[in-house]
């Protein structure tokens, strides 16, 4: 008879979770960001440059496929993907506070503490992207039926000039608010946690849920200036990524370490 070895689980943590951080906080959290740009620079603006060049290629690739209708779901489905393409920031944050040395290549390959279930936690979001990209196919097709996407140049007039326009402007938005809510719940400090944390990516959204949700005024606040920060990255072609993705990303880890002050940096492969 084979006998099977018991498989003890990891006992269960105390965990001290912070509620109701004052909305000022988030200002903090930029200015935390920018410290830890300012620290050796070069990594951060090197990863912000990588972002960039990725973002680039899909806005040609969406334009030489003919698919230039889905260009602003596209982009707005980059706040659903962002924080798993922050991982790198974070870890040089999480590098930074625990004194370790940080280089590019520790950026881009990252070894999360909780293995492939950062993985599985991007997959979900990929997932969750791909839905708001055919939801608003949907919703431009039951206003405007089946008539082709006019084009960028007269895309503008047909929205804000006509009452079908302001109509699916209205809808659109409140459904992409929905998506983007959630979104932003499940993935705020998901993704910190599971690269610093042994848990699995169920647990690391429950939790980042239940986080956001008692530090409503904070995490409005701070979803307002991403959100800001993203329609100046727009305004400037993407450029403004460049600087401004690396501040978001380290500010969300000082989110985390804030908000969960409990958390103990994971110890470097070196």
């Amino acid at each position: 008879m084979t006998i099977i070895p018991a498989v003890v689980p990891p006992l269960p943590q105390e965990k001290i979770w912070r509620r109701n951080v004052p909305a000022a906080a988030a200002f903090r959290w930029l200015a935390n960001g920018w410290h830890d740009l300012t620290i050796r620079p070069a990594t951060s603006i090197s990863y912000g440059v990588m972002v960039f060049l990725v973002s680039i290629e899909v806005v040609v690739g969406l334009f030489a496929f003919g698919w230039d209708y889905i260009l602003f779901p596209a982009l707005a489905g980059f706040m659903v993907t962002g924080p798993l393409l922050a991982v790198g920031l974070y870890e040089k944050s999480r590098r930074i506070a625990a004194d370790e040395p940080v280089r590019l290549s520790r950026m881009i390959f990252v070894k999360p503490k909780s293995g492939g279930q950062i993985l599985f936690t991007g997959v979900l979001l990929c997932l969750l992207m791909l839905l708001w990209m055919r939801a608003a196919v949907i919703i431009y097709a039951l206003f405007f039926g089946l008539r082709p996407f006019p084009g960028l140049d007269h895309i503008a007039p047909m929205l804000f000039t006509t009452p079908v326009g302001w109509a699916m402007l209205l809808v659109g938005g409140v459904v992409g608010a929905l998506f983007a809510a959630f979104s932003f719940a499940i993935s705020a400090f998901s993704i910190p946690m599971l690269l610093e944390e042994r848990v699995d990516a169920l647990t690391a959204m429950g939790t980042s849920t239940a986080l956001v949700w008692n530090n409503l005024p904070v995490m409005l606040t701070w979803g307002a200036i991403v959100l800001a920060l993203f329609f100046v990255s727009i305004a400037t072609g993407l450029l403004g990524l460049i600087i401004i993705f690396p501040i978001l990303g380290h500010g969300t880890w000082h989110a985390y370490r804030d908000i969960v002050p409990h958390a103990e940096a994971a110890p470097a492969t070196h």
